[in-house]
């Protein structure tokens, strides 16, 4: 439990630093882009305006998931983190369009552009950018929440490079529809990240398998744990970027019904060091029990109340509607 606090309290460092540099950059990039008359200034502000949301929003989403878990919510509040993802990569795909919308405009009615008042907005834009990608990088790979913010801050950055570019164009070119076409493809870039945290969100909400997880090497691994006969009825999914669970029906040989305890935690421990499932539910049953398939069909079953509404249980008398 010690380490799991000093993990997430060096998450929420990190989150603390970056919403604090990234609420600087917002001023200074919504106060140049009015001010040079800049869409694809504006457009790195809205960027970073999202940036802002998805930083807050995760780091509300790494205090809910260190609330416990109760009689209600066993789980507690993991999957919080993958809600705030979700809600994250939905509000990218909404600015992306108002993005395009506008550079649309542009394209046929280009407008005059501070030229050099941009580029220079846009490089401090940059270094900000890069500064707090720095800082969520290290978690970015194991973490879905955090991710989700690093591709933001990261396909911002980007966009800022683009910004430059057309500003340097401008400057020299004085050809301005330069900025409604930086526009469209910043708002490319926000797209095709927000499709992939979405994706991956949406995965984990349809209690997907891990994507590095192979179902059929893990039931061979565990088939191959001496006195085990055959494995079924195997699920797995993830509560959320840390927390992998497995549940699986265990057919255990006769001879080795003695030893169930000690084959359990063997299959544990091998799951546990191969692919980070830390959290298990196996069932032993004897070879002689009927198996079924390694993966169950699960089916929708009508939902009976235990009392009705005058007291009686649900076999006293027959519900003509029913």
């Amino acid at each position: 439990m010690e380490t799991n606090n000093h993990f997430d309290q060096k998450i929420t460092r990190g989150f603390v630093f970056a919403i604090t540099l990234t609420s600087i950059t917002l001023v200074a990039e919504v106060v140049g882009g009015l001010w040079t008359n800049s869409l694809a200034l504006l457009s790195d502000a809205a960027h970073v305006f999202s940036d802002l949301f998805a930083l807050a929003l995760s780091l509300l989403a790494i205090k809910l998931a260190n609330r416990p878990a109760s009689d209600r919510r066993t789980y507690g509040w993991h999957r919080a983190e993958i809600f705030a993802s979700l809600i994250n990569g939905t509000t990218l795909i909404l600015m992306a369009l108002g993005i395009v919308w506008e550079a649309g405009k542009r394209i046929v009615e280009p407008q005059e552009i501070r030229s050099l008042e941009m580029f220079v907005i846009a490089v401090v834009g940059l270094v900000m950018n890069l500064v707090v990608a720095s800082r969520l990088h290290g978690h970015s790979h194991d973490d879905l929440n955090v991710r989700s913010a690093f591709l933001h801050v990261l396909g911002d950055a980007i966009a800022s490079v683009g910004v430059i570019i057309g500003g340097l164009v401008m400057l020299f070119t004085g050809w301005y529809v330069v900025d409604a076409l930086i526009s469209v493809a910043i708002a490319l870039i926000i797209g095709f990240g927000a499709v992939r945290v979405i994706r991956a969100a949406g995965h984990i909400l349809l209690e997907g398998v891990p994507p590095h997880i192979d179902i059929n090497q893990v039931v061979a691994k565990m088939r191959a744990v001496k006195g085990v006969g055959d494995v079924h009825h195997l699920h797995c999914w993830s509560i959320c970027s840390h927390i992998t669970s497995l549940s699986a029906h265990i057919d255990i040989e006769p001879e080795y019904r003695l030893r169930q305890g000690q084959i359990i935690g063997e299959i544990e421990a091998m799951l546990d060091h191969d692919y980070h499932i830390t959290h298990t539910t196996l069932q032993c049953e004897c070879s002689r029990c009927l198996s079924g398939p390694v993966i169950q069909q699960l089916r929708h079953r009508e939902r009976r109340s235990s009392l009705c509404s005058h007291g009686h249980g649900p076999h006293d008398h027959e519900h003509p509607h029913h």
